[in-house]
């Protein structure tokens, strides 16, 4: 069984050349890392097809293979077996999935019950980019049958905390430049086989790289079901001086905290924080408000024992946090404790004692990390907007939190409502209620909300949630108080304290935001799925077919089929289809079996109306199919502009990868005299001055080749002008949006219907 590969060498500058390789000549390019191997389009076995997907470039990137190695020719070998290629390996053998069970109703018997493995699973998102082998030692032995891995990077700000705390003088206090050096020598949090092998420090410029062993080479059995990716974490620490105890926190610290993950928003898969236990539900809470249209996870985590000690939390702690930011798109402010992954702005600290010191009350965890990572997908929160990723650090310290007891004098109540007072949150007792008998108290809160202050009615309870049920909670509704719903005190506090802080809303305004529900920080009335799955004719009769009846088996038929369902009614634009999923409680961001989400279709067919559908009910623009590719990529492959331009305005964004090869790529189109596809790169974000694979830029390879026009037409893109030589060109009107709400988006004009053209001239 032959392989045909598409190639080119970059001394071709793109021009397809096809070759025939075995599967052991690809992996070693693999592994060599050559900077020529470009693997474009198909590989053919016999009569089949297999798409490697275009342009899947192995670039160079640590290794120092001499150029002369571009033209060297490819020898003819037998591969193999199909499914010893990357990506292709075959699913364990006798373990059933819900689906399966349902598919194979007859043999439910016969199963056992500890083969289950849940059908919500996590949806992961592998990057093509700068693939390596999966072994840990690089040996000859394992490179033949390693399937080629792939890396996610993960910001790690350590603020603090027990985590990184010493014994000195008897106490527990935090110790500056330590930290770094405890995790190397630590084989669960690195791999430094790994990142001498690939010369890690060298690409990243820092000694504070760290990187996390594959789960399948670690020495402990427990350890491989960790991960199933084939991906390695890569995670820079940043330190922050000086190093604080979470109890010496401010919102000034929050400030910082906002800021660097703004700062590292586009270099980075995902974000760690590091921080004490004591406040952590406070800042998670926090960051939550502040990090505006959020479409990454940021991960907050700390333990109760010091990492230095030999027991302790805080390994596993660091990992579960590490490969759940690395993993998975999850956008959201999250808290990840005791093996369980929680919204920021629903959790509290119930335990000072134990390893399980957190909970979320009203909330079920977003995930769970036991045999295997399982994210609760429905529970997930998402923007629905169509905005970039900011953050705001301007919040209002004129807040407090006044607790509720028997016999409260109204003067202590009316000292707390002092001004510079500007808004309280006041637990009471139950479900909101407070004395209906006592008339000064009553008046004393009635006075302050006259005056403008507003003041939020949270219960006491850990669980549960504010109701106007008794006359007694009735008469502090009142009095002017706004019902908090089932908001924790740490989410009401910081929520009043970011609403108060918006300058440009009014009094009203900001009363009627503080009863929204803004990030998830309290269950709202929704109007939930419009029909269940079993008013649904097609999942009744896919049920009557497979004998289905239990609602655990419609979902897992119904997760199943989704994502190719919704993929199909995206690729022809049936935006009434796609409402028709949605209403039966599909979750319309997952990916199919390539992890390609109806948003990739949209983008590829440029069906600018699914895009924005799509973007407004939650979709993220960071997704990545199996091969790496974003929804932009996809858009700026097939040159559907105004796609390209929405996807930008949202914050999608290039990877490092992707920007590094953006010089070799814009040298292509110069040499063909591509001027459109040098602006789609450019709307894109690609940096025109990057230099290629001979050190040129495009602007020095035009007027070397001799084609000024080219080299004007980079300098008016640099410039922002960009030129109308072809049609459809003309930049949008602003859109119309309403951001907190998500509203939809109206374009003044569209571009001509045209057949998409990718970039590079594909070899037939």
């Amino acid at each position: 069984m032959d392989v045909y590969i598409q190639r080119s060498t970059v001394c071709q500058r793109g021009l397809f050349t096809p070759c025939l390789v075995t599967l052991q000549t690809w992996q070693q390019l693999l592994h060599d890392g050559h900077s020529w191997a470009r693997i474009s389009q198909r590989v053919v076995f016999r009569n089949s097809l297999w798409c490697t997907k275009r342009r899947c470039c192995i670039s160079k990137r640590r290794s120092e293979v001499p150029r002369a190695t571009c033209d060297a020719p490819l020898d003819r070998l037998h591969p193999g077996s199909l499914s010893a290629l990357p990506g292709m390996a075959s699913s364990p053998p006798n373990v059933l999935t819900p689906l399966a069970r349902a598919l194979s109703h007859h043999q439910l018997d016969t199963a056992e019950s500890n083969e289950v493995v849940s059908p919500r699973n996590a949806q992961v998102h592998p990057c093509r980019r700068r693939q390596l082998t999966s072994c840990g030692s690089f040996d000859g032995t394992e490179l033949a049958s390693s399937p080629s891995v792939v890396e996610a990077r993960v910001l790690v700000l350590n603020t603090g905390g027990t985590i990184g705390m010493t014994l000195t003088d008897n106490v527990l206090s935090p110790k500056a430049n330590a930290f770094v050096q405890i995790l190397r020598k630590l084989p669960i949090l690195h791999d430094e086989m790994y990142a001498q092998q690939t010369c890690m420090y060298d690409y990243y410029g820092s000694e504070r790289t760290l990187v996390l062993p594959m789960p399948t080479t670690h020495s402990d059995p427990l350890f491989h079901s960790l991960s199933k990716t084939k991906k390695r974490i890569i995670y820079t620490i940043i330190e922050y001086s000086p190093l604080l105890d979470s109890a010496n926190m401010t919102p000034d610290d929050w400030g910082r905290i906002g800021k660097d993950i703004e700062k590292n928003y586009e270099s980075y898969d995902g974000f760690v924080i590091l921080h004490g236990t004591d406040t952590m539900a406070y800042t998670a809470s926090a960051l939550s408000f502040m990090c505006e249209h959020l479409g990454k996870p940021v991960v907050l985590t700390g333990s109760q024992v010091p990492i230095y000690e030999m027991r302790n939390d805080g390994r596993d702690n660091l990992l579960g946090a590490l490969l759940i930011a690395g993993q998975f798109v999850i956008p959201e402010v999250c808290l990840y404790f005791y093996n369980k992954l929680y919204r920021g702005n629903r959790v509290t600290k119930v335990d000072a004692g134990s390893f399980n010191a957190f909970t979320s009350p009203n909330l079920a965890p977003l995930a769970t990390a036991e045999v295997d990572i399982a994210i609760n997908w429905d529970t997930v929160w998402r923007a629905n907007t169509t905005v970039k990723f900011q953050v705001s650090t301007e919040l209002n310290r004129n807040v407090g939190l006044l607790r509720l007891f028997p016999g409260i004098t109204a003067a202590t109540v009316r000292a707390f409502l002092q001004p510079p007072m500007e808004g309280v949150v006041l637990e009471t007792y139950g479900s909101g209620n407070g004395p209906d008998n006592r008339s000064d108290l009553l008046e004393e809160l009635k006075k302050a909300t006259d005056s403008g202050v507003i003041i939020i009615n949270c219960t006491q309870c850990l669980r549960g949630t504010v109701s106007t049920s008794y006359a007694t909670g009735k008469v502090l509704m009142d009095a002017g108080l706004i019902t908090g719903g089932d908001m924790t005190p740490e989410a009401a506090l910081s929520k009043l304290s970011y609403v108060l802080a918006k300058e440009d809303l009014n009094l009203d305004a900001k009363k009627k935001m503080m009863g929204q529900n803004l990030r998830g920080e309290m269950t709202a009335d929704l109007a939930g799925a419009k029909f269940s799955l079993s008013d649904s004719r097609f999942i009744q009769v896919v049920a009557k077919s497979l004998s289905i009846s239990c609602k655990e088996e419609l979902e897992a038929i119904r997760d199943a089929l989704t994502p190719s369902l919704a993929c199909a009614a995206t690729k022809i634009g049936d935006i009434e289809a796609l409402e028709t999923l949605k209403e039966m409680g599909s979750n319309l961001c997952l990916g199919d079996y390539d992890g390609r989400t109806p948003l990739h279709i949209a983008a590829c067919e440029g069906n600018l109306k699914a895009v924005q559908y799509l973007l407004t009910i939650g979709a993220t623009v960071y997704a990545k199919d199996r091969y790496g590719d974003t929804p932009l990529c996809n858009a700026v492959h097939f040159r559907h502009k105004d796609v390209v331009k929405l996807l930008r305005k949202t914050g999608a964004h290039f990877s490092r990868d992707e920007l590094e090869e953006a010089g070799s790529e814009l040298c292509s189109l110069v040499v063909s005299g591509d001027l459109e596809g040098l602006e789609i790169w450019s709307l894109a974000g690609a940096d025109l001055n990057k230099p290629g694979y001979d050190g040129q830029t495009a602007v020095e390879l035009a007027n070397a080749a001799g084609k000024p026009e080219v080299a004007t037409f980079i300098h008016n893109l640099l410039n922002k002008k960009v030129m109308t030589a072809f049609s459809g060109l003309n930049d949008y009107d602003e859109y119309d949006e309403d951001e907190e709400n998500g509203g939809g988006i109206e374009f003044a004009a569209s571009p001509a219907e045209r057949e998409p053209q990718p970039l590079c001239p594909v070899a037939k």
